[in-house]
């Protein structure tokens, strides 16, 4: 039996290359579901228009999501067995923190935290938005509620993962897409 995993992408760099993340986990043997924060969506559009989010589909096998569905509507995806959030933004990572679930991709990490799930979070971030005060608590509190963070961060638990770069100058090419991949439990 496959497990399914909910690859969540926000409006990082990285997002527009989420087929490299969704071909390496399904390589690992995961069954693939792309959540984009709208904004990472409203990206996807504007690069390739229908025909990119067409591409995502027919790679994934499932509808990409981005907004939350209506009561009346049925679950269109099957439920996860694991979530990676990549690329993580500051904003992703310090609202998640705070339990704000305004869009579906919060929404679902912040339910995550409750449910039996293993999460890893690989952000996308420069030196600049490091050092945001917000970072260290929002980092801290996700790891206390379990949620691998990928970043390194000179703490015990982010010896590995995502480096932050010098503003305009990161590498989206080398976005450690297979580490994480890697920090998930392995499919069947």
């Amino acid at each position: 039996m496959t497990r399914t995993l909910y690859l969540i992408s926000c409006a990082a760099p990285p997002s527009r290359h989420a087929a490299t993340g969704i071909r390496a986990a399904q390589a690992a043997g995961w069954d693939v579901c792309l959540i984009l924060s709208p904004r990472a969506y409203r990206w996807a559009q504007e690069d390739g228009g229908e025909k990119e989010l067409d591409e995502l589909r027919e790679l994934t096998g499932h509808p990409v999501r981005y907004d939350y569905k209506l009561p009346s509507e049925r679950d269109v995806l099957p439920k996860p067995d694991a979530l990676l959030v990549a690329p993580a933004t500051l904003n992703t990572l310090t609202k998640w923190a705070d339990g704000h679930a305004d869009t579906l991709a919060l929404g679902l990490v912040t339910e995550g935290l409750g449910l039996p799930l293993p999460i890893v979070a690989l952000p996308y971030l420069n030196n600049a938005q490091a050092q945001h005060p917000a970072l260290p608590r929002a980092v801290a509190t996700l790891r206390a509620a379990g949620v691998r963070v990928l970043l390194e961060d000179g703490t015990p638990e982010g010896s590995g993962g995502f480096r932050p770069h010098p503003p305009q100058h990161g590498n989206v090419t080398a976005y450690p897409w297979g580490y994480a991949i890697a920090t998930l439990p392995s499919a069947p």
